[in-house]
């Protein structure tokens, strides 16, 4: 007896055995239950993920002689018939080479038969989609009202091709690509029924060359399992399948992170001396940092990444210390060179010179450390790029050290300041604390302070407002967009040490969005549309643009 493939001998031969389409499973075994069975049906999907079979368990369930049933008994003739695939009454036939108009009307000339023993005369035509406009044509009055004893089972990768006559007259079940997770388990189920000793990355590795298809996988499995002679293992499996072993992923990547661009040609000429093809290795390259950019963004987005858990582990710990801005110039970098590989005919040189333009291209820095970086460079930078002030002299006896006449008469701006008067400062400031000014005239010394210090923030905070709430306790209502709010936010630590240094309490700060701003510029805004509608409508303005054939450039709203 010829040796029979998995893909054929662990077929699914019941509603239950198919893997993750139970959406449309479920769903014939209602309308089974119901005896709602539409007489014509299309399964649509990618390749591989059991549209044939479901329509063959269907026929099952409809012919078996225990039903209808959703679940047929597998022992009766018709239903060993369907198993075997030699059934008299149900007819599959393939669309691609069964796709003329002449066919189409022979077959609608036999639909008047009944059948030979079955309950219905099935027909399943795969790959309907191929069929010719005109062959669609000939189907469409009968595929409407087919005799009671006929039914239709249509499956197709491209449902779209299909016309929408036919699909108008069709119930549609559109099934999905499988996980990988639910291949590899469907795998080492198989494994252990063979007795075949394969470990799970080699499992991992089948199931991602599958892309989602249960058919391919079983293919692959016994391709490694017919090449294989000793101990399988990943190496093993890369080699049989021509794949790029994911370690060298990893590597790369490793290597694009940490700025090693030897690291990056090395592992392109690993990869090229062990044979991998380099536009496929530029594929999985695309994909391995797509899925990096997936899991940065955090455990919502990494479920989209259909791997393994300890890869995405993995993942996760490479990208942590990463920017997600330079995971996003990479991808773009790697999608610009798309074509200028695919097309080359030295891809590997296209792949160097792709890895090399990108370390010649500073890292994308977000937001938030760019303005971290600039405050860094402002404290730690050049002596001219700070505001120099006059030196303040330093008392060393806080008692009778002299207090300035600003001081006293409670001025606003607070005295210059150097590192070594810091004693200074916090005398000053508990003078004005004790003074009549109270918490308006420590603000006004802390802003100037900040001013000396940050004078970003302080430019931030002279716009916004104090609401004193006692008891040691702000509110602040800080002006401007979101961006000056989250400015203050980050800065808030150094207000309660600034009033710490002044009072020797701690303060109880809360920081406010200005609604009223935000209120004024949206009333500003909408008053300034209602404005420019106005003047479009204006009469003077219409007659100006008929009589001179004109057309409106630009609104100027005062």
């Amino acid at each position: 007896m010829s040796y029979l493939v998995f893909a054929r001998k662990y077929r699914p031969q019941d509603f239950d055995a198919v893997v993750q389409q139970a959406h449309v499973t479920r769903t014939l075994i209602n309308a089974i239950e119901a005896g709602r069975v539409a007489h014509a049906i299309l399964f649509a999907g990618p390749r591989g993920t059991g549209k044939t079979t479901i329509a063959r368990i269907l026929a099952k369930a409809l012919n078996c002689e225990q039903g209808p049933t959703g679940n047929p008994c597998g022992r009766c003739r018709s239903c060993l018939e369907i198993q075997s695939g030699h059934a008299a009454d149900v007819f599959e036939i393939d669309g691609a080479s069964n796709n003329s108009v002449d066919q189409v009307r022979e077959l609608r000339d036999n639909l008047k038969y009944m059948p030979s023993h079955s309950r219905y005369k099935i027909y399943i035509i795969d790959e309907v989609h191929m069929l010719s406009l005109a062959a669609f044509n000939a189907l469409l009055k009968t595929l409407e009202e087919p005799p009671a004893h006929v039914m239709f089972m249509f499956a197709t990768t491209e449902p779209h091709k299909i016309p929408v006559t036919i699909l108008s007259r069709c119930q549609r079940h559109d099934l999905r690509r499988i996980e990988l997770a639910a291949i590899v388990s469907h795998l080492k189920a198989i494994c252990d029924q063979e007795q075949v000793n394969i470990d799970d990355q080699s499992l991992d590795l089948i199931a991602q060359e599958a892309g989602g298809s249960m058919r391919d996988a079983l293919s692959l499995l016994d391709h490694v399992l017919a090449c294989a002679e000793a101990e399988i293992t990943s190496e093993l499996v890369a080699d049989l399948l021509g794949a790029v072993e994911r370690r060298h992923l990893f590597d790369v990547s490793e290597a694009v992170f940490s700025r090693d661009a030897a690291g990056v040609l090395e592992q392109i000429d690993a990869v090229w001396r062990h044979g991998f093809e380099i536009k496929r290795f530029y594929a999985d390259l695309v994909a391995h940092f797509h899925n990096l950019a997936l899991v940065k963004l955090g455990d919502r987005a990494s479920r989209l990444v259909d791997l393994p858990a300890h890869e995405i582990r993995q993942m996760a710990a490479q990208v942590k210390e990463v920017p997600g801005p330079f995971l996003i110039q990479i991808l773009e970098l790697l999608f610009q060179a798309e074509q200028g590989i695919k097309f080359s005919s030295q891809p590997r040189f296209a792949l160097e010179l792709l890895f090399l333009k990108l370390f010649q291209t500073p890292p994308a820095l977000s937001i938030d450390r760019l303005v971290a970086g600039l405050e860094q460079l402002r404290q730690s930078g050049p002596a001219d790029l700070k505001r120099m002030v006059p030196p303040t002299p330093v008392a060393t006896n806080p008692e009778t050290a002299p207090i300035s006449d600003e001081a006293e008469a409670g001025a606003t701006t607070p005295p210059a300041r150097q590192d070594s008067s810091s004693k200074v400062q916090v005398l000053e400031i508990r003078n004005v604390e004790g003074g009549n000014g109270g918490g308006e005239d420590i603000w006004e010394v802390i802003l100037g302070r900040i001013d000396q210090d940050k004078p970003a923030l302080g430019a931030v905070l002279r716009k916004s407002r104090i609401i004193p709430q006692g008891n040691d306790s702000w509110e602040i209502e800080v002006s401007g967009n979101d961006f000056n709010l989250k400015s203050v936010q980050r800065q808030s630590n150094l207000l309660q040490q600034y009033y710490l240094e002044a009072s020797g309490r701690q303060l109880q700060l809360k920081l406010l969005s200005n609604i009223k701003d935000m209120d004024e510029r949206q009333k500003r805004k909408q008053k300034g549309e209602e404005l420019k509608q106005k003047a479009l409508g204006h009469p003077l303005v219409m007659d100006a643009l008929e009589l001179f054939s004109g057309k409106i450039v630009d609104i100027k709203v005062p």
